[in-house]
């Protein structure tokens, strides 16, 4: 599941387009529901609220989709609610999250990613303005 498919379920607005160029709406269609009456969109996001705890930066959401990174693969996702959590616990403001190969800023104190890069970025660039940093 790419990046943008995830938010979407999620109910997080997207905003990928560049500066000055109009977004598209997309065709309303009529979901399909379950025996409970409830689609499978709202059923993944009720699932999701309860396990999802981040929420991503325009920026960090920009970054991402262009890179196709797929943060649900290998628990990739549930590593970085984890290590928000973890540098929580320990007062954190701002921290570095090494997950895998990808790397997260988080301001911690509002719970969103402010960016993230890949491992081929990573090289020789200075992360300043953090607090910690903590390795999944």
């Amino acid at each position: 599941m790419l990046l943008n498919e995830f938010l979407k379920l999620r109910g997080q607005q997207i905003s990928v387009n560049k500066p000055g160029e109009a977004q598209t709406p997309n065709a309303n269609t009529v979901p399909e529901t379950n025996e409970q009456g409830q689609s499978f969109a709202d059923a993944l996001r009720q699932k999701l609220e309860k396990t999802v705890n981040v929420e991503f930066s325009n920026h960090a959401i920009r970054r991402l989709d262009s890179r196709s990174v797929d943060i649900v693969e290998n628990g990739k996702l549930e590593r970085l609610n984890e290590g928000a959590r973890i540098a929580a616990e320990k007062g954190s403001n701002e921290t570095l999250i090494l997950v895998d190969s990808t790397a997260f800023i988080v301001n911690v104190r509002n719970n969103k990613v402010v960016t993230a890069m890949e491992m081929e970025e990573l090289k020789g660039n200075v992360f300043t303005n953090i607090d910690s940093t903590v390795i999944m």
